[in-house]
């Protein structure tokens, strides 16, 4: 068994030392924010370290099904701590649908009842910790991390840092080559508000695509949820959606999201947008760049939010690593940097391709909404997707199949494999209209934004 340091006590960071601390590994996670208050976590904890903290959260199918499956104890604080049970199949269930249920709360919930778990099964959190770069044995080889205080070390390094991690300046600064990077401005902005109330059934999927709008309707815990418009930060003329009354009067015009908004609403709108797809090269050609020290989740790989990915996709990466360690002595360093970038490569860098690429597609087809020139592409991937889309909301058979890819549960490529899926998607939806579903043309949106 050896001694793992994590950096961060997000969701990442504290998954993956519960993963490793089953495993009889002694894990440290470090932290620089405070430690959540014992009440009242969505009001006064603060978590300067992660801007989207407060911003709207869901979890899929595919987290829940891995953390009840892995991290049973950690699944049932979240139940315990008011964790709201939610299917994405609207009435009416039948059999085999349990599959897309899922457990979802608010960020400061989430976490708060993940490190209580953590704890209670040895992880050791050490919060006001600010790390300041990478303790090195030889010239590419991690040994652990340098602080505000003592000097930490380690046999391994995981980087949990998130999408803001400083990793690639603290290794450029101790004269390690930093990772190569693809950055995409996935140029989406996040128009959010929070209610709470008697939630509203679900009456389509929680991600509904309108002309040059994205539409998220998404429970959360304690009976409260968050209603979220997505636009692109080139479309000047959603800005107004930055006053409560005008952001009101638009979302109840989507008569899908409108009962959402029928209830008390406890924050103002809350803007987010900067947010980029990035990927961090630390095995260019296979070979890794250091050893002892290896990024996960956001740390390696971050996408745009609004399709609900980053924490599935973060405990798969925690699995890789988890399963790396037991078929490989954590003392090998180098079979160890070299066997979990393969793995991850082989497992989670086809999932980042296809949530960017769809990033990519979707972002093109809003601006084209917005400038009136219809976004056109030969991408049969895309095509695909919105083809499944449309049939989705004409077929239960194939909004199942449509929720099983939007669950995280299989990729598009298993779905269109299954028999008579490609057919009667190519049935009823090639043709469907671009934007099925009942609401607002850009024309119209225009106006209730300069109303």
């Amino acid at each position: 068994m050896a001694n793992m340091t994590i950096l961060g006590a997000g969701l990442a960071g504290l998954s993956t030392a519960m993963m490793l601390r089953g495993d009889g590994h002694d894990v440290t996670v470090l932290e620089r924010d405070p430690a959540p208050p014992g009440s009242r976590l969505w009001e006064t904890w603060q978590r300067p370290g992660v801007n989207q903290f407060r911003l709207p959260h869901f979890m899929l199918p595919r987290w829940w099904q891995t953390l009840s499956a892995d991290l049973p104890a950690a699944a049932a604080e979240v139940l315990a701590a008011g964790g709201s049970r939610f299917s994405l199949v609207p009435p009416s269930q039948r059999e085999g649908d349990a599959r897309f249920e899922t457990v979802t709360a608010r960020r400061p919930v989430l976490e708060a009842a993940m490190a209580r778990a953590a704890e209670r099964c040895g992880v050791v959190l050490r919060r006001g910790v600010r790390v300041s770069g990478v303790r090195l044995e030889s010239e590419t080889r991690v040994i652990g991390v340098t602080t505000d205080g003592d000097p930490v070390s380690s046999d391994l390094v995981i980087d949990c840092s998130g999408r803001r991690s400083a990793m690639p300046a603290w290794l450029a600064a101790a004269g390690v080559t930093p990772p190569a990077e693809e950055r995409d401005d996935a140029g989406f902005v996040y128009y959010s508000r929070h209610f709470r109330g008697d939630r509203p059934g679900l009456r389509v999927m929680v991600q509904q695509q309108y002309a040059s709008v994205t539409v998220l309707t998404l429970p959360a815990d304690d009976g409260t949820w968050s209603v979220v418009l997505i636009g692109s930060t080139r479309d000047h003329a959603l800005r107004v959606l930055r006053d409560p009354a005008t952001w009101t009067s638009v979302v109840r015009r989507y008569p899908l999201a409108a009962p959402w908004i029928d209830a008390e609403p406890i924050t103002g709108v809350d803007v987010m947008a900067g947010i980029e797809d990035r990927l961090r090269h630390y095995a260019p050609g296979g070979a890794p760049l250091l050893t002892g020290m290896v990024p996960l989740g956001d740390a390696w790989a971050c996408t745009n939010p609004s399709l609900g990915r980053g924490a599935a996709f973060t405990l798969i990466h925690a699995r890789v690593l988890r399963d790396t360690l037991r078929d490989t002595d954590p003392a090998d360093h180098d079979k160890v940097a070299r066997r979990f970038h393969e793995a991850t490569a082989r497992t989670v860098l086809p999932l980042y391709r296809a949530t960017n690429g769809f990033d990519k597609h979707r972002l093109a087809e809003m601006d084209g909404d917005v400038t009136g020139a219809p976004y056109q592409t030969d991408d049969l991937r895309w095509i695909g997707a919105k083809a499944l889309y449309a049939a989705a909301l004409r077929d239960p058979d194939m909004l199942r199949a449509y929720l099983t890819v939007a669950g995280f549960l299989e990729t598009p490529d298993e779905v269109f494999a299954k028999p008579g899926v490609r057919d009667r998607v190519l049935a009823l939806g090639v043709s469907a209209p671009q934007y099925p579903l009942p609401g607002p043309d850009r024309a119209e949106l225009l106006r209730l934004c300069t109303a």
